[in-house]
């Protein structure tokens, strides 16, 4: 019922995790992720021990595949689970149970996997990683929203649309980029309008915040602003609205 990506961008060493699916909420349970660490999808009959306890044992030194042979290993539902990821050294593995419904299945090269169940066939696998290859000049996650987007035209879930989600982690454990189509009729469409929200500021913001290499944050925001403001102007000359639906302040009366 779902298909995701997971990747490392070669450059940054970021990870990133695409998922969609005709269910709710599948960003709630599909990606786990931590920066230095890895990225996991879990998804199928889902288990989200899958990828939170795979990051510990991602965090100890365990590569992919030995994440998969203990989680797999002493999961009696294992059959009709998926499991994916990514681990610190760049190693990929993946898993499809027997059981999973059909299509099902999974490519794995290196920096990046991509695996589906209840899809309209392999080719939304394949599609999904020949655009993310074609694209790797593209920010990390320009590459995973078009990778999806090339799934979805192929096929996607046969049963349908209902959620999508995006998430990126640079050298943090918290998120770069989380963004969440929880119930919508076209979820790949709206990520992409949270993600044209994000570029307004929020991604701006984020370059403000601490982080493990800087625990103090950018403590002058001026030139933070001084961006922001730029960037909003250039979209007014264009003519080109905000992608928010965010409203301004009520006007008082009196």
């Amino acid at each position: 019922m779902t298909f995701s990506i997971v990747a490392q961008d070669n450059g940054t060493g970021h990870y990133g995790v695409a998922v969609a699916s005709r269910f709710f909420a599948a960003g709630a349970v599909v990606p786990h992720l931590a920066g230095r660490v890895g990225a996991i999808a879990t998804q199928a009959l889902v288990s989200p021990i899958y990828g939170t306890e795979g990051l510990i044992m991602l965090r100890s030194g365990k590569s992919a595949q030995e994440v998969i042979d203990t989680v797999v290993g002493r999961d009696q539902g294992a059959h009709s689970r998926q499991i994916h990821l990514i681990d610190s050294k760049g190693r990929t593995a993946a898993f499809t149970g027997e059981k999973c419904v059909s299509w099902c299945g999974h490519l794995v090269e290196k920096g990046v996997t991509v695996a589906g169940n209840m899809l309209a066939g392999p080719q939304v696998v394949e599609a999904a990683m020949e655009t993310y290859q074609a694209n790797i000049t593209l920010p990390l996650e320009q590459r995973l929203m078009t990778a999806m987007e090339a799934a979805e035209t192929a096929g996607g879930d046969k049963r349908g649309r209902q959620s999508a989600a995006l998430k990126i982690v640079h050298d943090d454990d918290h998120p770069w980029l989380d963004i969440r189509a929880d119930d919508h009729g076209d979820p790949l469409a709206e990520l992409r309008r949270l993600h044209a929200v994000a570029q307004e500021r929020y991604l701006h913001f984020a370059e403000l915040m601490p982080s493990r290499n800087n625990i103090h944050g950018l403590l002058d925001r001026t030139e933070i602003d001084r961006k922001i403001a730029r960037l909003e102007a250039e979209r007014n000359t264009k003519g080109i609205a905000s992608a928010s639906f965010a409203t301004a302040a009520p006007v008082s009366g009196g």
